[in-house]
């Protein structure tokens, strides 16, 4: 499929500069003593670890439907993003526990003028790989690279408070390093949360669109007296909505598949994402 293979593409490329970047900064981070550094670089290097669950998710849910999965494999991209969410939140607590044991113990990093050439380098490839990954990723309609973007922005962010903390560590203040180093660990914390809870409500089949919006598209439809149970369910690139609709008792079968027919093709052309609708034609108890 064309479209798999340009995100496959996307995501080769963003994998390569995500590696060069966390091995820079994991390598300097070690070889200058600066957990800041070097906790950063371990966040970038999961983004990289996202490019790669993005390959095996791809893969896994471009199969189409078969009698064991009618719904296809869309949710197994979902189950690797849980496994990334636990993995990132392990190494929060880990970078959590080095910035600790670095406040106790007040280790000097001996950074350079290296360290902003390094960061300012990390920042520039960083910036380039959120704005192509973001352009790709509404191009693609992929919710996958979108979301990788955003993921990748949260780094431009981080580097950038890095660069002032060393700014003032070069000053002398050298419990800056460590403090980064936990503010590090917090976002990675509060990322992983966010990743667990969006794919967990996933799993769990939270409802993706607003009963409201649903119940007032279907009661527009000429006779459609009622609209109610409505259900969705899937992942947001690849929505079910299961519904019942209340219509005269005296209409024929025919003429009761037929507005079914009309409710999910007006479900269909509201909602893009929605790729199946169950309709359920069941008689009014009006008069």
């Amino acid at each position: 499929m064309k479209r798999t293979k340009e995100i496959r593409k996307v995501l080769l490329i963003t994998l390569c500069l995500n590696l060069l970047v966390s091995s820079a900064k994991i390598i300097y981070g070690l070889k200058v003593n600066s957990l800041a550094i070097y906790s950063d670089g371990f966040h970038s290097l999961f983004d990289a670890v996202s490019n790669i669950g993005g390959f095996i998710g791809i893969y896994l849910a471009s199969r189409p439907p078969d009698r064991e999965h009618p719904y296809g494999h869309r949710k197994y991209e979902t189950i690797f993003a849980v496994f990334i969410g636990i993995l990132m939140g392990l190494t929060s607590l880990e970078i959590l526990k080095g910035a600790y044991e670095s406040l106790l113990n007040t280790k000097k990093p001996q950074l350079d003028e290296r360290a902003f050439l390094i960061l300012l380098f990390t920042i520039g490839i960083n910036i380039f790989v959120f704005l192509y990954e973001r352009k790709k990723g509404r191009q693609l309609k992929s919710e996958f690279l979108i979301a990788d973007s955003s993921h990748t922005k949260t780094d431009i962010f981080i580097t950038s408070g890095i660069i002032l903390a060393i700014i003032f560590i070069k000053s002398g203040f050298y419990i800056l390093d460590s403090l980064a180093g936990l503010c590090i660990g917090a976002l990675v914390a509060r990322e992983a949360f966010k990743i667990l809870k969006e794919s967990t409500d996933l799993l769990i089949d939270k409802a993706l669109i607003d009963n409201s919006e649903i119940e007032k598209l279907v009661n527009s439809c000429i006779d459609v007296e009622a609209c109610k149970d409505i259900r969705t369910r899937g992942t947001t690139s690849q929505i079910f909505v299961d519904l019942k609709i209340l219509v005269n008792a005296s209409m024929s079968v025919k003429d009761g598949h037929e507005i079914a027919e009309k409710v999910e093709e007006l479900i269909k052309k509201e909602f893009p994402d929605v790729v199946d609708v169950v309709v359920h034609v069941e008689p009014s108890k009006k008069n």
